[in-house]
């Protein structure tokens, strides 16, 4: 994978962002980010097949048929393969898994992938209302209607009661508080602008179950966000044609994918199993396990997601990932830092591009490319994984990255 491109996040907590104003349109998003691609492989003749990555434009947006915006961005995609994924929030993850295996198939030698979604066209309830479609119609119709919030606050609960629930809320809240560090380090973060100095503290809002849900503030939550995310996956005759050296690259040398019956509840509520399985996958096709990583992209739709998923990596035993983010370990300049710009609480949630944007932001910290947010790479450390769910841990794709 090479030349990524994130176009800003936006949404509440940028000073451009204003509900009631003019803002760019779906079909801008997706120009933005595939042309600024293009420009860094030399154009669009270069490319051989497109993957764009959407969840639910067809009602966020009343836009469908979105593989024909290619020639939007570039009269020389025109009559070039263009194919849609979903897979809810895993989405963005899907459409660079697609065109991975294309690539292997040795039907193309470069794909440029787009991952993009548009969410404040709605009011936040009725937003939540088509995010809920990620789950199963029967269960969405009798569920709360901040859907996915009480899906989470759930499994906080459970967690809650098996491993404690003041140091849970403590690790909860130092991740909030590492997302929006790191945000503040990266131009296009939805949260770049924040200013607020006691950020921990804010975090600790007690839950208002009467407002929202039992278990979770809306600050344990992922954003609603409008951008896309782009990047071109190439084999090594592609890097050839357009001219880009291995060091500007990196390899893919791990691919995880794994879903979980939509129609049933989690096996364990404490424990993200589908997760578990993909990056297990990933790890073994690259031959690595975790302490071979130097930094994880994680689906940090909430707070809670992140604990749990710190443990369903490997880095830590089950209830003990809140000891391993309370020592540090995952802040930016700890052991093994975690979404270096931000993540979904930080940086943004733009659903179909949030995967797409985990893979240009490791990109970019491999190759050096991250600017104020880089991160310190050891010599001895060469390896980066991003994990993308959707749904409740329902879709998931976990993918390994080498330093070329």
């Amino acid at each position: 994978m090479t030349a990524g491109y994130n176009t800003v996040s936006m949404g509440t907590g940028r000073s451009s962002f204003h509900p009631k104003k003019p803002r760019p349109m779906l079909e801008d998003y997706i120009k933005e980010a595939g042309q600024h691609v293009l420009e860094q492989i030399g154009g669009a003749d270069h490319v051989d097949e497109c993957v764009i990555a959407n969840f639910i434009a067809a009602r966020y947006n009343k836009q469908a048929n979105l593989a024909a915006f290619f020639p939007f961005i570039d009269e020389g995609l025109t009559n070039k393969p263009c194919v849609r994924v979903e897979g809810a929030c895993a989405t963005g993850g899907l459409g660079l898994a697609t065109g991975i295996k294309t690539i292997l198939s040795e039907t193309a030698d470069v794909v440029l992938v787009v991952g993009v979604e548009v969410q404040n066209s709605v009011k936040a309830v009725y937003g939540a209302d088509i995010l809920s479609a990620a789950g199963w119609y029967r269960e969405r119709k009798e569920g709360h209607a901040h859907f996915f919030p009480g899906k989470f606050s759930d499994r906080a609960g459970a967690y809650f009661q098996k491993y404690g629930r003041e140091k849970t809320r403590q690790a909860m809240a130092l991740w909030y508080r590492n997302a929006i560090e790191n945000a503040r380090l990266c131009p296009t973060a939805q949260e770049y602008e924040n200013k607020t100095t006691e950020l921990e503290k804010l975090a600790f809002t007690e839950p208002d179950p009467n407002t929202f849900v039992d278990h979770l503030n809306v600050y344990d939550c992922s954003k609603v966000s409008d951008g896309a995310s782009a990047i071109a996956i190439m084999s090594e005759e592609g890097l050839k044609r357009c001219g880009i050296a291995k060091k500007d690259a990196v390899e893919i040398t791990g691919l995880g994918q794994a879903v979980y019956d939509l129609t049933r509840s989690p096996k364990d509520p404490v424990w993200l199993h589908t997760t578990e399985a993909a990056v297990k996958k990933a790890f073994r096709m690259a031959e690595i396990a975790h302490e071979d990583l130097v930094t994880v992209e994680c689906h940090d739709c909430f707070t809670i997601a992140a604990v749990m998923a710190v443990e369903a990596i490997g880095f830590a035993a089950p209830g003990k990932g809140t000891d391993f983010i309370l020592q540090g370990n995952t802040s930016h300049k700890g052991k093994i830092p975690f979404n270096t710009t931000g993540g979904l609480i930080g940086w943004g949630h733009p659903t179909g591009a949030t995967g797409v944007h985990q893979a240009v932001t490791i990109w970019e910290q491999l190759t050096r490319k991250a600017e104020d947010a880089q991160i310190k790479i050891p010599r001895n450390k060469f390896h980066a994984l991003s994990v993308n769910m959707g749904g409740d841990d329902k879709t998931l794709v976990a993918i390994v990255y080498k330093k070329a």
